[in-house]
């Protein structure tokens, strides 16, 4: 995790909390509405959080649904008290082995306007590229955001940011209800 900074005009959400554990066995907590409400974005949003005391950046997740979820970790309690607060800076996203493997055999103007682009659009890139479980899909994904990047877009178009894109996790862009 990226260390804490402080937003100059950031507002601190404060609030207690459930973890769920869905389909794929991860914890998550799904922001109240009442809390999800107060962040900047229907999409992600990068934020400085901590968890019962732990301190760490993230990126809360869109719901799919107006309203946000964000990993837990595996020593957090069944209820949780949470205070976030937005960052300035967005973490550096865990680029997927595919995705980055390609970036590597790219030709260098790829691989230069991926590192000028933000890291808030690289995490853009990185979950168009993980929304998908087939394999075919997602390798055309792959080679369809080398060849944007290579003719100089900065963002992949035409998918809903509010969406909940882990297919883990997710049904018709829809955050999965625990044990559905």
């Amino acid at each position: 995790m990226a260390r804490h900074v402080r937003h100059p005009r950031a507002r601190r959400i404060r609030f207690e909390a459930m973890v769920q554990a869905p389909v794929d066995g991860r914890r998550i907590l799904r922001l109240p509405a009442a809390a999800s409400k107060q962040l900047s974005s229907r999409g992600q949003v990068a934020v400085n959080a901590t968890v019962d005391g732990q301190a760490f950046q993230t990126v809360i997740e869109p719901d799919g649904e107006f309203g946000h979820w964000m990993n837990v970790d595996e020593q957090a309690g069944a209820t949780v008290t949470v205070e976030l607060e937005p960052a300035e800076a967005w973490p550096e996203p865990r680029v997927p082995r595919d995705l980055r493997t390609a970036l590597a055999d790219a030709p260098p103007e790829v691989g230069a306007l991926w590192e000028a682009i933000t890291p808030m659009a690289r995490w853009e890139w990185v979950r168009w590229v993980n929304e998908t479980k087939n394999p075919q899909t997602r390798q055309r994904r792959v080679e369809v955001s080398l060849s944007k990047l290579g003719s100089g877009k900065r963002r992949p178009c035409c998918f809903n940011l509010a969406a909940c894109t882990d297919p883990e996790l997710s049904k018709s862009g829809k955050l999965v209800a625990p044990g559905a």
